[in-house]
């Protein structure tokens, strides 16, 4: 996998979701806002270095530990479906296919690398799918992201898991979600 991070930028909506998350930890908080700044946060649609993403992300994980950094992907989650639902890439009532097919589309709106990294579809069955991470975002934080996402489909018991991992050897992470159906 490609990790470099050159000229590839995000939305400063996300680095906000981020800061606002620890409201309510002054002291930790205040670590995010550091990692940030510098940078203008006060228009959502701005675009910030995806490292400062990337950095903050780690923080967390690292100070706080991995529960949060997946609590972190599913507040990402839900503005990446408001995000979707505005950009009228998917209905409230959209399959499990569209919603990963809108979340690949939703990803390259709001990070913008020249190198056209996001999100892959390596693989899908009637009930699972299979999504490769080929940008540097958080690797934990993902498994929120894609978790929130899936869930709004109204898929019954989702589960997301690795199907490969960079940690195990692989080029990519590869998550797996699979759910059943009523």
């Amino acid at each position: 996998m490609d990790n470099s991070t050159e000229d590839v930028t995000l939305i400063t909506a996300f680095i906000n979701d981020v800061i606002e998350l620890y409201d309510s930890r002054n002291s930790f908080q205040s670590k995010l806002k550091e990692i940030a700044s510098g940078y203008d946060l006060s228009d959502p649609m701005n675009h910030v270095p995806i490292q400062v993403y990337n950095d903050m992300c780690a923080k967390i994980e690292n100070e706080i530990g991995l529960i949060n950094t997946k609590r972190l992907g599913r507040k990402i989650g839900e503005r990446a479906y408001k995000t979707m639902l505005k950009m009228e890439l998917i209905t409230e009532n959209c399959e499990p296919i569209e919603m990963m097919e809108a979340l690949k589309e939703v990803a390259s709106v709001v990070i913008i690398d020249p190198k056209k990294r996001g999100w892959e579809i390596t693989d899908k069955g009637e009930n699972y799918i299979i999504m490769r991470r080929t940008q540097t975002f958080n690797r934990s934080l993902q498994f929120g992201i894609l978790d929130e996402l899936i869930r709004k489909t109204f898929v019954y018991n989702p589960v997301i898991t690795y199907y490969k991992s960079i940690e195990k050897g692989d080029e990519y992470d590869e998550y797996k979600i699979s759910w059943t159906k009523a």
